[in-house]
């Protein structure tokens, strides 16, 4: 995949985020960190469901809960103008979680997206991800 220059890369699952930005350019891909502020779990995407086997139990809407908040955050972000360019990689369930809260402004901004986790990689592990597609 190539990346134009400034393309933000955001690499999470349902209890961490990992922001990058792309300062390299759409052949040379080079992912730098990008402070963040912190994202919580007050989205409250799946605390309306009842645990039963069918559903998931507290820890899993936990994780849906700050998957959805991440999303908030990324719409935030791509409504205040800070986004042109956004590729998501995240583990599958937090991804499919994701995809529920995207506003239309930050589907038109994504650039792809990724179902891995890669949370706990190097940014060189991430970089090759992002090339292999």
């Amino acid at each position: 995949m190539m990346l134009p220059r400034s393309t933000y890369v955001a690499v999470a699952d349902g209890e961490k985020l990992n922001l990058f930005r792309n300062s390299g350019d759409e052949v040379a891909l080079k992912l730098t960190h990008v402070v963040h502020h912190a994202v919580g779990r007050d989205n409250q995407a799946s605390r309306s469901r009842q645990n039963s086997p069918s559903n998931p139990d507290e820890s899993q809407a936990g994780e849906d809960d700050f998957s959805a908040s991440i999303v908030d955050y990324l719409n935030k972000e791509v409504l205040d103008g800070n986004i042109d360019g956004l590729v998501i990689v995240a583990a599958p369930r937090a991804l499919g979680e994701m995809r529920k809260h995207y506003h239309k402004a930050l589907t038109a901004k994504l650039l792809g997206e990724i179902s891995k986790d890669l949370t706990g990689h190097s940014v060189a592990d991430i970089e090759l991800a992002l090339r292999g597609v």
